[in-house]
């Protein structure tokens, strides 16, 4: 995914991310989260194999191993959702690299500067007090009648 967004082999944009952090602080991201990848995928492995070997053909844990296989599994499926975690943040950096590099953007965006320009541009005239309406206040409604403290 890495290699496809850059353009280049995996090996070259690891030494690119080390020696130029600032040039390029989005590969170095993609980069960093990467290594924690392999570091959660490597644990994904571990924890399977140890339930295979727990729960292999024609094994029936004991009972003092329930709760070691229960906890490998909890273990499992922690390193299983970081993992995924881990992915959908590199397709989000890849998707922020993308989207920054859009010569023409798009529609909505332009339209929303174009709007906040013109409003900065227009002049702010206040609006006149109407007669026979008093200012609302900021906070809540007081009763002015009574003695004031």
């Amino acid at each position: 995914m890495i290699e496809k967004a850059w353009a280049r082999p995996i090996e070259e944009l690891e030494t690119l991310a080390l020696q130029c952090p600032v040039q390029d602080p989005l590969l170095r991201s993609a980069m960093h989260i990467r290594s924690a990848l392999v570091v959660s995928s490597n644990a994904v492995v571990v924890h399977q194999d140890r339930l295979h070997g727990m729960t292999g053909p024609g094994q029936v844990p004991a009972f003092y191993d329930l709760e070691r296989l229960t906890r490998s599994a909890a273990d499992l499926r922690i390193a299983q959702a970081e993992s995924q975690a881990r992915l959908q943040a590199i397709g989000h950096i890849i998707d922020a690299r993308e989207a920054a590099q859009l010569p023409d953007r798009t529609p909505a965006i332009r339209l929303a500067q174009a709007a906040v320009a013109r409003s900065v541009q227009a002049p702010r005239t206040p609006e006149p007090p109407r007669l026979g309406q008093r200012p609302t206040a900021a906070g809540p409604a007081v009763d002015t009648s009574g003695p004031r403290r």
